[in-house]
């Protein structure tokens, strides 16, 4: 059995619940928050609405869920009920249609999922694992026919294979399960599940299908060919053994959330880079600083014993190849990805675009670990809407800023420019090649705000606003509140609101608010905000990715509810921010037992809703019907097909109302 046998890679790599990386003493959000709240006398202006919810008490909401009146909200639908239980629920009057499972075939020539007989051929044929982000291209503009792109973030062995899971009795007799060391034939398969998925669909008497023989559709894994550009190409520090000349690079890794550019192409953020790293630099190493920042090695997986290049003993610049944002063409299928190295280094959650003001294009990026940061990267030169290809390199140039919040409700936008401020030579910085590789080291030097895990940031074109997704920080103490990030050990996260001078998204200052501290309302000490129109099943815990659809309103989904958490599973829940509804929460889908809620993505028309189930069956042990380990022979559910023979399979789902229409009008 392997060092990490009992510790499964959800927590390893996606939950970050550790102290987190970032050894400065600057300011963190919730120190800001907390400034911010006593300087505004706590009921001033929109955050009245914040006092008011966090000490109503568990009555008076009961009160407010039996007689409501006429709901204000820019949401019509009938909630689901929160809980926790095998299948996913929808809200009544939608249809929730299993569109991609795990190991479904997204070519004519794809063979058909067996998961007793796997290999890393056909997984490379196959939809792909935990599936994260889901993107949406027209073709000819129809929100009926396109391309979709989905992320496959990790891999969980425990529930992909048969035959490798042994439990046994801790020291208190409780069961854990022990994996059996990986196989070269077990590591290239997850290796080829890794990555994402390009595949036509188009929408027939109302029901959503692949197009296998679509001529666009594609699989990107840990092996496909990748090409760093922007200015650390070429530099010494990503040069191998391998690839002399630091520009190729194979395969993305723990795709996380992502994005679609307005030309267009699909982007895709590498996240949780650590975990795949394993050996150690040798004494005289000058990435070991670099590497501490971001966690590496951890060592989560064991593919570095079957291949050099995950091993820093052998390939010790490999891990600076890994961290960025990756483009993909998605009209040519032999296009080669690149890394945009412009964009920076750090464990990327999202690249959400908006075109500014004057035709430049924005990215939100948030870098998804306790204590770290938020990012904006603008482009140099402007989209132009009648030329795509005249778009296809504007990530190669451009600014990236980190956030700075400030009590008085201020946020600056600080540029991370070599020669600028403290970037400079003295400080380990030649070049803006430095800079970049260490985007981390360089948000510490400029100051930035350190906040409770940054996630999704999305950028609204209809109101102008920009929604941070802030999952949570269970090492935040009492000495490190601020004023954006308001609570000690947060447990349940919370959701900033940006709004960019004169409505620039290109700004680089503007005024942010608290829109919602998240958790349970009926607990005062929790001190979430929800407006008090908020029922029992409409407030969540842990917000992580986040929509907006074309009337402007916000979707956010959820990654940590569990029975022991919150006692209900992640989801979907509509998010009212503006009028007076503003923080009012409605919960519209759920997961089964074990998954994590991702996507969100509405399509343009609003009669389609695609999310993402990640994980489902992960787990078992808090939850009392089944009350102890998940995995592939035992599970606590075989969601979505409920088949004796088949294992619990993440999947994507299109949500349609029944009848046609769109979705909560």
């Amino acid at each position: 059995m392997n060092d990490h046998s009992q510790i499964f890679r959800t927590s390893q790599l996606e939950e970050n619940d550790g102290p987190g990386h970032n050894p400065t003493d600057n300011a963190t959000m919730g120190e800001l928050i907390a400034a911010r709240f006593s300087r505004r006398g706590f009921l001033k202006g929109s955050l009245a609405v914040s006092a008011i919810a966090a000490t109503v008490s568990p009555m008076a909401l009961m009160m407010a869920d039996e007689a409501r009146a006429e709901s204000k909200s820019a949401f019509t639908f009938d909630e689901v009920e929160a809980g926790i239980d095998e299948t996913h629920h929808v809200a009544a009057g939608y249809d929730a249609d299993v569109l991609l499972r795990w190991g479904d075939a997204i070519f004519a020539d794809s063979p058909e999922f067996d998961p007793l007989n796997q290999t890393p051929e056909s997984q490379a044929k196959q939809f792909g694992y935990n599936n994260d982000y889901v993107g949406y291209l027209p073709i000819d503009g129809s929100s009926e026919h396109g391309l979709l792109v989905v992320n496959h973030e990790y891999t969980n062995e425990h529930l992909m294979f048969p035959g490798i899971v042994k439990v046994v009795k801790d020291d208190k007799g409780e069961a854990k399960i022990e994996i059996a060391p990986a196989d070269q034939k077990r590591v290239d398969v997850e290796m080829a599940a890794h990555g994402g998925t390009i595949v036509e669909i188009k929408k027939t008497n109302g029901k959503w299908q692949v197009v296998k023989d679509g001529k666009l559709n594609r699989r990107i894994t840990a092996n496909t060919e990748m090409q760093l550009s922007g200015p650390v190409a070429g530099h010494e520090r990503v040069r191998t053994k391998a690839d002399p000349s630091g520009t190729k690079v194979f395969g993305t890794i723990n795709n996380c959330a992502g994005g679609v550019t307005p030309w267009g192409t699909y982007v895709m953020a590498e996240e949780n880079i650590h975990g795949y790293f394993l050996g150690e630099l040798s004494a005289d190493s000058k990435e070991a600083a670099n590497y501490k920042r971001m966690g590496i090695p951890e060592g989560a997986y064991d593919w570095g014993r079957f291949h050099d290049r995950f091993d820093l003993s052998k390939e010790p610049n490999e891990a600076n190849r890994f961290g960025w944002i990756v483009e993909v063409d998605v009209n040519d299928p032999n296009s080669v990805p690149k890394k945009r190295t412009s964009m920076g280094r750090f464990k990327h959650e999202g690249a959400e675009s908006v075109v500014a003001k004057d035709g430049r294009v924005v990215f939100y990026l948030g870098d998804d670990e306790r204590f770290d940061y938020v990012y904006k990267f603008v482009t140099a030169g402007k989209f132009n809407p009648e030329d795509r290809a005249s778009n296809l390199d504007l990530l190669d140039q451009g600014t990236l800023f980190v956030a700075k919040f400030a009590a008085d409700g201020s946020v600056n936008w600080l540029p991370i420019v070599h020669g600028e401020g403290p970037l400079t030579e003295a400080n380990g910085f030649a070049s803006q090649a430095d800079v970049l590789i260490e985007t981390r080291r360089a948000g510490d030097l400029l100051g930035a705000t350190k906040m409770d895990r940054p996630e999704d940031i999305q950028p609204n074109p209809v109101n102008g606003k920009v929604y941070v997704m802030l999952t949570n920080n269970t090492k935040r103490k009492d000495d490190q509140v601020d004023a954006a990030n308001p609570r000690a050990k947060n447990a349940f996260g919370h959701i900033i609101e940006i709004g960019e001078e004169d409505g620039n998204f290109a700004a680089t200052s503007g005024k942010w608010e608290v829109l919602l501290k998240c958790g349970d309302p009926s607990v005062a000490d929790v001190g979430s905000s929800f407006s008090t129109d908020t029922t029992r099943n409409g407030w969540f815990g842990m917000p992580d990715n986040c929509a907006v659809d074309a009337d402007g309103r916000l979707w956010v989904s959820t990654d940590g509810n569990s029975p022991e958490a919150t006692g209900r599973t992640d989801g979907i829940w509509a998010v009212d921010t503006d009028g007076p509804a503003r923080g009012t929460s409605k919960l519209f889908f759920r997961v089964p037992v074990g998954a994590e809620m991702c996507g969100p993505l509405m399509l343009p028309d609003m009669a389609t809703f695609m999310v993402a189930v990640q994980h489902p069956g992960d787990g078992g042990e808090d939850w009392k019907p089944f009350g102890r380990p998940s995995y592939y022979e035992d599970p606590s559910t075989r969601w979505p097909d409920f088949k004796d023979d088949m294992p619990v399979r993440p999947s994507v789902l299109a949500i349609t109302k029944k009848g046609g229409g769109k979705i909560a009008v």
